[in-house]
């Protein structure tokens, strides 16, 4: 009976582990649901200003930073929860191929990042990463106030880059975010844009503005990918916690009728005693 009551048990904890995963698995699919529309949104912005962009240095050309001259700063997106498989494990050998490059320093996004790169003198500094969309916006806030302090220092110009993970093929992708790509070819339109404010300022405005959207691009991205990630380590989970509570229900049930067989043998046992 004891050992009966020991499997009923296990199987209680195993029927709430599940439900506890199926849940998981729903917020996520949630998640992701509400993450498609965002980052449609976001991407018709990014490429929006991308093509205000290369039509204003099409017209307006800067003098291009030499790249020895730049200091790289590579911002890594990780996760801030659990439960997505190798998420985090998959961009460490893209942080050391990135970071080779002498002077390079590292922010990293996300708790279950830091825990992967403690202690890895190229980290300037860790910054607590969101969990769902409503908190990228809290996040940029702190983002940007580290990215501030690290750029007191305006001795050599900062190319800024992102290394997260793609939504559409999971696999990890470095973007350069600044400065802004130099045009590819010549401008669609045969007039130069009319401006109201000067060339410099204007520049400075936009790419104030095209960092802002490419970061929230980003990090939709990254949570998209984060998600199906979890969806993924959810079904596998579930999967493999469903055959254990099947093996386990037969061999209760093996055991419940070990027990029926012998509670018919004493009571057979003890109506041939009564008899004789």
């Amino acid at each position: 009976m004891s050992k009966r009551r020991e499997v009923q048990n296990r199987l209680s904890m195993l029927d709430e582990i599940d439900g506890i995963m199926v849940a998981m698995k729903n917020l996520a699919l949630l998640e992701a649901r509400k993450l498609a529309a965002f980052l449609a949104t976001q991407r018709r912005a990014v490429t929006g200003i991308e093509t205000a962009a290369q039509d204003f240095l099409s017209f307006y050309p800067q003098a291009p930073a030499r790249a020895d001259d730049m200091r790289q700063l590579l911002l890594v997106i990780g996760s801030e929860r659990g439960f997505c498989g190798d998420f985090n494990e998959t961009l460490l050998g893209p942080i050391d191929a990135a970071a080779q490059r002498e002077g390079t320093i590292l922010v990293a996004v996300g708790r279950r990042l830091e825990t992967k790169l403690q202690g890895d003198a190229r980290i300037a500094a860790f910054v607590e990463g969101p969990s769902v969309a409503e908190e990228v916006q809290a996040t940029l806030v702190r983002l940007a106030r580290v990215l501030s302090e690290l750029q007191q220092h305006p001795e050599a110009a900062w190319r800024l880059s992102a290394l997260y993970h793609d939504d559409e093929s999971g696999e990890p992708r470095m973007r350069q975010l600044l400065p802004l790509a130099a045009p590819t070819g010549k401008s669609a339109y045969p007039d130069a844009p009319l401006l109201n404010l000067e060339p410099a300022r204007f520049l400075s405005q936009l790419t104030d503005q095209y960092f802002y959207a490419a970061l929230h691009e980003v990090f939709y991205a990254s949570l998209m990918a984060e998600n199906r990630k979890r969806l993924e380590h959810m079904d596998s989970a579930i999967r493999r916690l469903e055959k254990d509570e099947a093996k386990l229900r037969l061999r209760y049930n093996a055991m419940r009728q070990e027990e029926i067989i012998e509670e018919i043998e004493i009571i057979m046992l003890s109506a041939d005693a009564l008899s004789g």
